[in-house]
């Protein structure tokens, strides 16, 4: 069965939503961001260490990084490189990166949004909610990278070149996002 995604936000508001996402963010997080990113590049330039594992696992969610440290550096670099390879599907990457300590699913498409951002979206629940949606398992999320990406190659959103990720699909994440933060700021 095929997840169903609805757009809650309108296809014109997404590439604003992008902008004031990160018009918004703090000073930490878009250093964390940008150190994300760098590390992704490093990992798909083949450097497969904790330390670049370590960068991307703070941006999405730092209070699990101790939790790296209990893998062992072949460990990592194993997960890291199936994860790396470009011919890798989604499920085999996930399944490379969830056999690490301290990653789950959201935290795995982080990694493969850092390392591949043309490729993969984070599954995060503030995107989800702007897709009308909160179920997460593997094959969930190849479905949310393809719908995604679907949305993000019909151009409601440009890349933001000067940021990091500067992908169409990662703005659209960030326009979703936003998206989802708008709602919550207006329920409160």
């Amino acid at each position: 069965m095929l997840s169903h995604f609805d757009l809650q936000p309108g296809a014109g508001e997404l590439q604003g939503l992008a902008d004031e996402y990160w018009d918004k963010a703090g000073e930490k997080e878009r250093q964390l961001e940008e150190e994300a990113y760098e590390a992704g590049a490093a990992i798909r330039k083949g450097e497969y260490t904790l330390v670049n594992l370590e960068a991307i696992v703070r941006w999405k969610s730092e209070r699990v990084v101790h939790y790296l440290i209990g893998n062992g550096g072949e460990k990592i670099r194993q997960a890291l490189r199936v994860a790396a390879s470009p011919n890798a599907t989604v499920q085999e990457a996930i399944g490379a990166l969830v056999t690490l300590r301290g990653v789950d699913l959201p935290i795995a498409s982080a990694i493969l949004a850092a390392i591949f951002p043309e490729k993969y979206a984070v599954l995060d629940f503030r995107t989800l909610e702007a897709l009308g949606h909160a179920r997460h398992d593997v094959d969930f999320y190849a479905e949310y990278v393809a719908f995604c990406s679907r949305l993000a190659a019909g151009g409601m959103v440009q890349p933001q070149e000067n940021l990091p990720g500067p992908t169409p699909l990662h703005a659209l994440e960030r326009a979703l996002w936003q998206w989802s933060r708008h709602r919550a700021d207006e329920v409160k």
